[in-house]
């Protein structure tokens, strides 16, 4: 699903940000990005769906050579992605429903198919009742969810998160997470950024992920 083959990254000449990054991840896998904030992690991912290009290197990713892609062919490779992000991007004045269904709706999609496609992921995250509330009066956990039932909406082969526990407290990380593995066990690719090392260390345990780590932009453990 992702293979990264001595992947360089600096800003303005000076700044390295990443080097020499060599990995893979396998279809089906559910792998932890982990390290220090400044590390490389969210450079990584943005690299990964292409929001940025190496300076060397090559990133495949669902077998498109990300660094070769032309710029109008990055929504299609977008699609075939779910991005979940730490501070939500959710439209605030537009119902749980409305969120989920944005990206459906910019396609063209049939109403009946959006509407149940959407229900599908509200009873997945377990928000049906959640559906005709505005975002910005949902809490924190449960717009996490939607986050990552939006992500989910074009039954993506590969899910990107990046942080997205950071801002909720212990009980709903434990929920998000729950629901990260309920995502991987359906047959999805999952890479998770964070820096939380308890986190990553019980998900280990737990499911036997794997974990690569980064520290100053390189790759220390795989």
């Amino acid at each position: 699903m992702i293979r990264v083959f001595n992947v360089h990254k600096a800003y303005d000449h000076h700044t390295t940000v990443l080097t020499a990054l060599t990995f893979h991840i396998a279809k089906g896998e559910m792998v932890f990005l982990t390290g220090p904030s400044g590390a490389g992690k969210t450079t990584l991912l943005r690299l990964l769906y292409g929001a940025e290009r190496p300076d060397g290197g090559q990133i495949i990713v669902n077998g498109r050579n990300i660094a070769r892609l032309q710029h109008r062919h990055l929504p299609l490779l977008r699609r075939s992605l779910g991005l979940v992000f730490q501070d939500f991007r959710l439209l605030p004045e537009r119902t749980a429903f409305d969120n989920i269904a944005f990206a459906l709706r910019a396609v063209g999609a049939p109403a009946r198919e959006v509407r149940e496609r959407v229900s599908q992921l509200l009873e997945q995250v377990a928000l049906s009742h959640r559906r005709d509330t505005l975002a910005r009066r949902l809490s924190g956990g449960e717009q996490q969810r939607i986050v990552i039932a939006r992500a989910l909406i074009n039954a993506p082969d590969l899910v990107l998160a990046d942080e997205p526990t950071g801002n909720l407290d212990p009980d709903m990380t434990w929920d998000i997470m729950r629901l990260f593995q309920d995502i991987h066990q359906r047959g999805t690719t999952v890479l998770i950024a964070t820096h939380d090392r308890a986190l990553v260390q019980d998900a280990v345990s737990r499911a036997g992920c794997r974990v690569l780590t980064l520290r100053d932009g390189r790759l220390v453990e795989h």
